[in-house]
């Protein structure tokens, strides 16, 4: 299967998107929900081993496939280790028929303007490279708006499609990722401003450069149809952002065309301590309810 096979079913399959790309600084919370304490490993290496060994289980699950499944979003240590004797890239395309994406930002910069950039990426294009090799379709990277400050949105905004036409000259498929907290002060503001924002920038691309949106659900319902529309875009998917699985459906269900790719709203309930039947009936549910809110 080519790439243009995975465009293809990224455009146009129902289903969403796993976030699966925890890494660093987030890691050890996510397996604490998980039901494993710090306890359990030493040092890094033995983290990113446990945390594996999580996301392995998520996606050699039976209920996680790509009838539901579009793509799912790796970090690099994920992308370099193997599912089932092949790398983890392989698998979820050739076994699972969901496309695989790789996180490349380096985290975040301190708050300027009110909105936190991108830290420098001095290894992306052979980071790009490695991802070309290894099989992966797409890229994801996150800045964050903390306030409706227009020359801080502005600058998130130049930054992500900056890099992005980066990632497109590679040959992969960047998701622009410029979630705005669930806690802005000024949230409906902050989202006009960045929606006019990612208007001009997706009017400016070629008519060969193909990109997603990851953009946080919003207050205004509908808001961001015309960037769901754009012939530049593949595909528009949320971020659950901190709501509960309930209220980030609740909300997805009510932005036509927009597909989730939750990751703490994905594994909620699961825990290491499950049999296979309770950890695949727990993922199962999740799965199902997000589908579902995703299919509006």
């Amino acid at each position: 299967m080519s790439k243009s096979d995975q465009l293809q079913k990224i455009k146009t399959a129902p289903g969403f998107i796993a976030a699966l790309d925890q890494s660093g600084g987030s890691t050890p919370k996510a397996l604490g929900l998980y039901g494993v304490m710090p306890d359990a490993w030493s040092n890094d290496e033995e983290m990113f081993d446990v945390v594996h060994a999580m996301r392995s289980r998520i996606m050699t699950s039976p209920s996680f496939g790509g009838d539901r499944i579009l793509g799912a979003i790796l970090f690099e240590n994920t992308m370099d280790r193997d599912v089932e004797g092949q790398s983890t890239a392989s698998y979820l395309w050739k076994v699972k028929n969901v496309a695989p994406f790789l996180k490349v930002d380096k985290g975040l910069a301190d708050v300027v303007d009110g909105v936190q950039l991108m830290n420098p990426m001095p290894g992306l294009d052979d980071l790009l490279a490695k991802a070309n090799a290894a099989g992966i379709f797409g890229t994801k990277m996150r800045s964050v708006i903390k306030e409706a400050n227009a020359a801080g949105i502005n600058a998130v905004v130049d930054q992500q499609f900056e890099i992005g036409r980066r990632i497109v000259a590679a040959g992969l498929v960047p998701i622009i990722e410029p979630e705005v907290d669930i806690h802005c002060p000024d949230k409906v503001a902050a989202e006009d401003i960045l929606h006019d924002a990612i208007m001009a920038q997706l009017n400016s691309l070629g008519d060969d450069e193909t990109v997603m949106l990851k953009l946080t659900l919003p207050e205004t319902d509908g808001i961001y149809a015309d960037c769901i529309a754009h012939p530049n875009v593949a595909r528009v998917v949320a971020l659950s952002g901190g709501y509960s699985r309930e209220e980030a459906n609740d909300r997805l269900s009510r932005q036509n065309g927009m597909v989730a790719s939750f990751s703490r709203a994905l594994s909620e309930g699961l825990s290491a301590q499950q049999s296979d039947d309770e950890f695949n009936s727990t993922l199962d549910g999740s799965i199902a309810s997000i589908a579902a809110a995703s299919a509006t």
